[in-house]
C-alpha cells in the first residue's frame, strides 16, 4: 500500500467507542470531588455569616442547644473572623474563635467529635465544657460571650480583638 491508501484506510476504519473512557474519567473526577469534600474541616462550608447590630452579634439560645457546635463567620474590619459556639453537657454555652495560639497560621480551625472539639491541624482534642475556660496552647482561643435570657450576645469589639488569628499577613 502506498501512503495515500494507508491514510484512506486509516479513516475508513470503524471508530473506536470512547464511551468507556468518558465513563472512567467521570468516575475519577467524582471520586476526587468526594475525597476533597471528605477532607475539608467540619466547619468549612457549614458556617453562617453573621453581622453586628448596635455593636453586638446576637444569636438565639434555642438554635444552639443539643451539644452540636455551630460555626459562624463575622465580617470584621480586616476580613472574616471565624468562631463557634457549643453547648456542653452541663448546659453552658461556650464560645471560641475557630483558631488557637499555636496552629492559627494553618487556618484549619476545629471540628467536633462527640464531646470534644478537635484541632484540624494537630488533632488535639479539647472537652467542650472547657472551651472558653482553658486558654493558651492549642486550646480554642476564648471568645467572650454573655447569655441574656434567650440570647447569646457577643460584642463586635471582642470579635475584632481576635482578628489576629485570621489576618492574611500572619
Amino acid at each position: 500500500m502506498d501512503g495515500r491508501q494507508q491514510k484512506k484506510a486509516q479513516f475508513q476504519q470503524p471508530r473506536k467507542n470512547k464511551r468507556p473512557l468518558l465513563i472512567a474519567m467521570t468516575l475519577i473526577i467524582l471520586v476526587g470531588i468526594a475525597v476533597a469534600w471528605a477532607l475539608l474541616p467540619m466547619g468549612v462550608g457549614h458556617s453562617r455569616l453573621v453581622g453586628a447590630k448596635g455593636g453586638q452579634v446576637i444569636l438565639p439560645v434555642g438554635s444552639l442547644t443539643g451539644g452540636e457546635a455551630h460555626f459562624f463567620r463575622y465580617a470584621g474590619a480586616g476580613g472574616e473572623i471565624a468562631f463557634f459556639l457549643v453547648q456542653s453537657r452541663d448546659g453552658v454555652i461556650h464560645a471560641a474563635f475557630d483558631s488557637c495560639d499555636v496552629c492559627y497560621k494553618s487556618r484549619k480551625g476545629y471540628r467536633q467529635e462527640g464531646d470534644f472539639m478537635v484541632c484540624n491541624n494537630c488533632n488535639q482534642q479539647f472537652r467542650t465544657d472547657l472551651v472558653n475556660e482553658v486558654q493558651g496552647g492549642c486550646n480554642p482561643a476564648p471568645l467572650r460571650r454573655e447569655v441574656r435570657g434567650q440570647q447569646v450576645v457577643i460584642q463586635a469589639t471582642d470579635l475584632e480583638a481576635g482578628s489576629r488569628y485570621f489576618l492574611a499577613a500572619n
